[in-house]
């Protein structure tokens, strides 16, 4: 099984994407991050002099897709997680399963200005992320996805009948 997990930065997608994989013990599981695939940084696009990490030409898709086959050849269960997870298509037709968890823009700044794995943020730039995020990092119409309430517990229960339908 292939499971792409998307959403805004800090709603919880590499927290949902270590649920699942405690939820199935015994089976070979890898986790991929979208952010693991970003080209070289000479070659990201930027914004203010400010390396754009939220726009689709950061990330090298041709890459992440192949990561994410050879992951699926020899394990039992693949997740890719991102904020433009589902942004391109030739990926998002690779998922069984498609999580999408959101949250509020509140509790986006809340959690954004909490978030200091890559330096204190600008807030224009905070701002920038959310509204790459409205454009790039929404989920696609379809059958096999589920939208998830970043803002209340997860019930891991509610997300496994989920994926094992």
């Amino acid at each position: 099984m292939i499971i792409g997990i998307g959403g805004v930065s800090n709603s919880g997608k590499s927290g949902l994407a270590e649920k699942i994989r405690e939820s199935y013990p015994g089976q070979k599981i890898k986790i991929i991050c979208q952010d693991d695939h970003v080209f070289p940084k000479e070659q990201l696009p930027t914004i203010k002099n400010h390396i754009d990490w939220e726009h689709p030409d950061s990330i090298d898709s041709i890459k992440f897709k192949k990561s994410i086959l050879e992951a699926s050849q020899v394990n039992d269960i693949t997740i890719a997680e991102g904020l433009m997870v589902f942004y391109f298509s030739e990926i998002t037709q690779l998922f069984n399963k498609l999580l999408f968890i959101e949250i509020s823009h509140p509790e986006f700044i809340k959690r954004k200005k909490r978030d200091l794995r890559w330096g204190k943020e600008p807030h224009w730039y905070i701002q920038h992320i959310w509204k790459s995020y409205n454009s790039f990092g929404k989920a696609p119409a379809v059958e096999k996805l589920k939208i998830i309430n970043g803002e209340s517990p997860i019930i891991v229960e509610d997300i496994l009948n989920f994926l094992n339908k």
